[in-house]
């Protein structure tokens, strides 16, 4: 019974040698649901994610080192591959590799959502419902680029991976420190980076990707007002000095933004005026090192 039992927890969780994994969270929870989706090995599990109950495990343990299971149909990559250009794009197979890259960002996303449910089971209860909604959009996304990639002749697995997102959010100590690296961080540059990539794919000839592009945008901007909100709640303030103290070192402002940054979203999402000229204008040295 204890050799299934480690199977079934050891491919998402680490353990200390010598370590017993520790308990399942309580059946029929919202942080049984988050680990479950975690622990999802089959591709068309990572597609589904049903709506999350209401019950909370009151006796949840903090669970900071819980990670993916990877379905053998995603091959990671050796290297990090080239983003394709402009006129690269107007290739459809090369279209297809950054929308496959995109649809990989979408899964780490959502499961690092869910990993922060695991994570903080302290914070608000409020708070850890909302991770939960955007766990789902974030896997409706992932259905959205997978049928793109259909129309296109191929899949998702058709190309490497990199759980890029994977190998720095889980350095956040805190929910604050969480909200501020996944949904003020890599979520506002992704604001940046659709608007980017919906007018490449434009020039590009293909009026299908870019309103994908477009759309996804608009829902983004929900997510990061969301981060945002949380952010104030848990410091007391959303100013970019404070925010870039909650970053995880090494992260700095220098990966949470894209070129050019993109003023209008991140105004409608909540970020002041002051704060985007901010990030506009950081550079390395601002750090002090």
């Amino acid at each position: 019974m204890l050799l299934s039992l480690q199977s079934t927890v050891l491919p998402c969780y680490t353990l200390g040698m010598g370590s017993l994994p520790p308990p399942l969270p309580r059946a029929s929870t919202l942080e049984r649901w988050a680990w479950d989706y975690l622990s999802a090995v089959e591709l068309s599990q990572k597609f589904e994610l049903a709506p999350p109950p209401r019950d909370l495990d009151d006796t949840a343990i903090e669970r900071r080192d819980a990670r993916p299971r990877r379905p053998t149909a995603l091959v990671a990559a050796r290297g990090k591959a080239k983003t394709p250009g402009p006129d690269a794009l107007r290739a459809p197979a090369r279209r297809a590799q950054i929308v496959h890259t995109f649809l990989h960002h979408e899964l780490q996303a959502a499961e690092l959502m869910c990993w922060a449910i695991l994570a903080f089971p302290r914070a608000p209860a409020r708070f850890r419902r909302g991770l939960a909604n955007i766990a789902r959009d974030e896997v409706r996304h992932m259905g959205m680029y997978a049928e793109y990639l259909a129309s296109l002749g191929y899949e998702f697995g058709d190309f490497p991976v990199r759980d890029w997102f994977w190998d720095r959010v889980p350095a956040a100590e805190s929910a604050a420190s969480f909200v501020a690296t996944m949904g003020m961080g890599f979520e506002a540059a992704n604001l940046d980076h659709t608007r980017r990539f919906a007018e490449r794919f434009r020039t590009a000839g293909d009026p299908a990707a870019a309103k994908l592009e477009d759309t996804i945008f608009e829902e983004e901007v929900s997510h990061v007002r969301f981060a945002l909100t949380w952010f104030r709640a848990f410091t007391g303030t959303a100013n970019f000095e404070p925010w870039v103290r909650h970053l995880p070192p090494p992260l700095s402002p220098m990966l949470m933004r894209g070129n050019p940054v993109e003023r209008d979203g991140r105004r409608r999402a909540g970020f002041s005026l002051t704060f985007i000229e901010e990030l506009d204008q950081w550079r390395c040295e601002d750090s002090g090192s």
